[in-house]
């Protein structure tokens, strides 16, 4: 399984660099051709993991521990495109998540995004609060109110690849919640040391797009990230608000901290509008999900249950393990209102990775294949797979074994 070969490339790599060594030569011995390939990948990977420098804000700036990566003695040569493009993606997405909330708030966010696009030649569009009234997005905009400035917005991404007529449209979306402090049910110190991470979702999304932009493949692609804080204050929503999302369904709002699916809906909505091929969202949503799987996996669901072989396999394949979920009108009574169409959450709170992806699904077009991905996965202690940082990045190498 490609988990445990990564992981196992990640420790050799940490191993080398106990001897500071700068340069890094892989070379594989007493393997045939297909399996040294394989090897040697995974080291690359690894190795390119461990080479990358995560935010630090130090009097002295941190040095960097591998300043050339070879490989050597291989039985034939080996492209390293892949590796390479999914490297960049998952070193953006970690970058990005690592960042406090005062150095990644969602003004220089947007700003970093308009960035990148000029530099990468996506298309790109910002849809501000007064935009998004007038588009009826009420569930991202209850979430939103509570900000201080109008910094909020949804983005749009593109990527289009010049030279060739897409194969298929992939919709990427994104949860960005800079800082989430729980909003009016305010959440525990130990509950919100780390909610700047809370964004991770958005720079998974983001990181992906970058790969598959990097590997100019044949595909379009829009990237959704639905961009704001989770604040307190006067202006914050609160527990019974009654919204109406932009698909036109009344929710009553149960909890403030379930701000994650309140973002999302409108934002699913609107890539759906667009009628993509395929659509996936990634989200640190629910700590039920970790819970259940642990944070060495995040958890997968889909309006297609026949994908569940597809998206395991995908996990297995690419080290980045998910787990399948159900979901299905038999847990909606869970989230029945008496004073909306629907509850932004069961009370009761059981099984609430489910119910957020209920939840969730009663914006996205039944037609269009669909998965979320609940990031359990987005920290664990001491690394995963190839990864050895907390941060792990996790769903650019499913994501691209998924689509390729």
């Amino acid at each position: 399984e490609a988990h445990y070969l990564l992981t196992f490339a990640r420790k050799m790599i940490q191993a080398t660099l106990n001897e500071k060594p700068g340069s890094i030569a892989i070379w594989v011995l007493g393997f045939d051709s297909c399996n040294q390939e394989t090897i040697a990948k995974d080291m690359v990977s690894a190795a390119l993991a461990a080479k990358f420098i995560m935010p630090e804000f130090k009097s002295t700036p941190a040095k960097e521990k591998i300043k050339s990566i070879k490989l050597i003695g291989m039985a034939k040569k080996i492209k390293l495109d892949r590796e390479i493009a999914e490297a960049h993606g998952n070193n953006l997405a970690r970058w990005l998540t690592a960042l406090p909330a005062n150095k990644l708030n969602a003004i220089n966010y947007i700003d970093l995004l308009h960035d990148l696009a000029k530099d990468l030649n996506w298309e790109l569009t910002v849809y501000k609060t007064e935009q998004l009234k007038t588009m009826g997005a009420g569930a991202f905009l209850a979430v939103a109110q509570g900000n201080e400035d109008d910094s909020a917005a949804i983005v749009r991404l593109k990527f289009k690849r010049q030279d060739t007529l897409p194969t298929k449209t992939l919709s990427l979306i994104g949860k960005g919640i800079i800082f989430d402090t729980g909003g009016s049910n305010l959440k525990p110190f130990n509950s919100m040391l780390e909610m700047h991470i809370d964004m991770g979702g958005s720079a998974v999304a983001l990181g992906t797009l970058l790969t598959i932009t990097k590997l100019n493949l044949p595909i379009e692609v829009d990237c959704w990230l639905a961009i704001t804080e989770n604040r307190t204050g006067p202006k914050a929503y609160k527990s019974q608000d009654v919204v109406t999302a932009a698909n036109g369904k009344t929710i009553q709002t149960i909890h403030t901290d379930a701000e994650g699916r309140m973002v999302l809906a409108d934002t699913l909505f609107f890539a759906a509008e667009k009628k993509p091929d395929f659509i996936i969202d990634y989200a640190t949503l629910t700590g039920a999900c970790m819970n259940a799987v642990t944070t060495r996996y995040s958890g997968a669901f889909t309006n297609h249950p026949d994908l569940h072989p597809i998206i395991k396999k995908s996990g297995r394949e690419s080290g980045e393990r998910v787990w399948p979920f159900p979901i299905g009108e038999e847990f909606m009574s869970e989230l029945a209102s008496d004073t909306a169409d629907i509850k932004q959450c069961s009370p009761g709170g059981g099984g609430d990775h489910i119910m957020a992806a209920c939840f969730l699904n009663e914006f996205v077009d039944p037609s269009i294949p669909w998965i979320h991905i609940d990031l359990s996965a987005a920290t664990n202690k001491g690394g995963l797979a190839h990864i050895p940082t907390k941060i792990t990045g996790f769903g650019i190498r499913f994501t691209l074994n998924l689509i390729i």
